[in-house]
């Protein structure tokens, strides 16, 4: 079968779409962690280059407070994010499965002080976080793209930041660009192609 219809549009819902829950490990600052995924999510069979290099780069930023997983999939930056920082982390997703998934890592991680609920972009926020952190649904397009990171600040607490991971690819100079005006922006890391990107109002 094409991989392309197993995978479909992570940010889409399809009840007709095949289950085939898959599992792997990964060890992430002397943490393991066990994650399982399925058809129809994004990055399915293991971390993404990218989502792990966002992890590792916040994790040393040292933050704490209430956080934010923005496009969860399912799960990884917000469980890691929870084990290893102690924080209070909300997860959201509009995709159902993903949202399965992530409550199946949740417990299957022991995660405390961990939420994740079903939500169209913010369409289920009703409060303000810290910070938000999120590998972008880039596949929805630039304007609703936009949109989503345009609206993140009314999300924000106070002195909150947003980190994102976007590959130059995918646009990553344009887009640091396009936001300079709306955001403080700081690059805080670059590695083959990606961009880990902190905005801050």
């Amino acid at each position: 079968m094409d991989s392309s219809k197993l995978s479909g549009h992570y940010f889409l819902n399809d009840d007709n779409l095949k289950s085939d829950i898959k599992e792997f490990k990964i060890k992430i600052d002397n943490y393991e962690f066990k994650f399982k995924t399925d058809n129809g999510v994004f990055s399915k069979g293991e971390l993404d280059f990218g989502t792990e290099l966002l992890i590792k780069t916040v994790l040393k930023e040292k933050i704490k407070g209430n956080i934010l997983d923005l496009g969860c999939g399912y799960g990884a930056i917000g469980i890691v994010l929870n084990k290893i920082l102690k924080v209070n982390v909300n997860m959201i997703d509009v995709n159902k499965r993903a949202i399965h998934l992530t409550k199946m890592n949740i417990k299957e991680n022991d995660c405390s002080s961990v939420l994740a609920f079903l939500s169209d972009g913010y369409s289920n926020v009703d409060k303000k976080y810290d910070y938000i952190v999120s590998n972008p649904p880039i596949r929805i397009g630039k304007s609703n793209l936009y949109k989503l990171i345009s609206d993140s600040k009314n999300y924000l607490n106070d002195c909150g930041k947003i980190y994102l991971v976007i590959r130059r690819e995918q646009g990553a100079k344009t887009f640091i660009k396009d936001f300079s005006s709306e955001y403080k922006i700081d690059i805080l890391e670059k590695k083959k192609g990606f961009y880990i990107i902190c905005l801050k109002i």
